[in-house]
């Protein structure tokens, strides 16, 4: 099952860069496993080179090991790729004091800290991802994918979401 969720994520990425192309955005598809026809190894040196000629570059099937989210190969590339902040776009706006789908009346928490996340044991991202993002330094932003805009407007410090720092 692991396999079968990394391929998932191969198939997601290929479709990213798919309407990506549609908008005229240059993008590479790498993996951590091996599918040359469809997309590149996972290389750093290579993505690295691909980032600097100005193209996304979407990472695709986690680390390429089982028992590893891929939360925490987000956590982790953007580590290597020494990224300013990991954005992770879910099905909810953000953090919540309580669960958001239980309790009409949860709060959103704006900001919180990394020490925060894994004391309270809250299942934003795995523990590993979050301690990783710790060590680099690197904020994590959490916001709703359904939202229209709401990647943009995280960049753009407005809107709906959490960031963890």
């Amino acid at each position: 099952s692991d396999y079968m969720g990394m391929l998932g994520t191969v198939i997601n990425s290929l479709a990213l860069q798919s309407n990506l192309k549609k908008l005229g955005v240059e993008s590479r598809v790498m993996t951590a496993i091996s599918i040359n026809r469809v997309a590149e190894p996972y290389i750093k040196n290579k993505a690295s080179n691909h980032l600097e000629k100005n193209r996304v570059v979407i990472f695709a099937s986690g680390t390429g090991n089982p028992f590893f989210s891929t939360d925490t190969a987000a956590s982790l590339r953007a580590s290597e790729m020494g990224c300013s902040k990991i954005l992770k776009a879910t099905k909810v706006k953000g953090i919540y004091d309580s669960d958001p789908e239980l309790n009409k009346n949860a709060k959103l928490i704006k900001n919180i800290s990394y020490n925060e996340v894994i004391n309270k044991n809250l299942k934003v991202m795995d523990l590993t991802a979050i301690s990783l993002a710790k060590d680099t330094k690197i904020p994590i932003f959490i916001t709703n994918i359904f939202n229209k805009n709401s990647l943009i407007n995280v960049l753009n410090r407005k809107g709906s979401y959490s960031k963890i720092s």
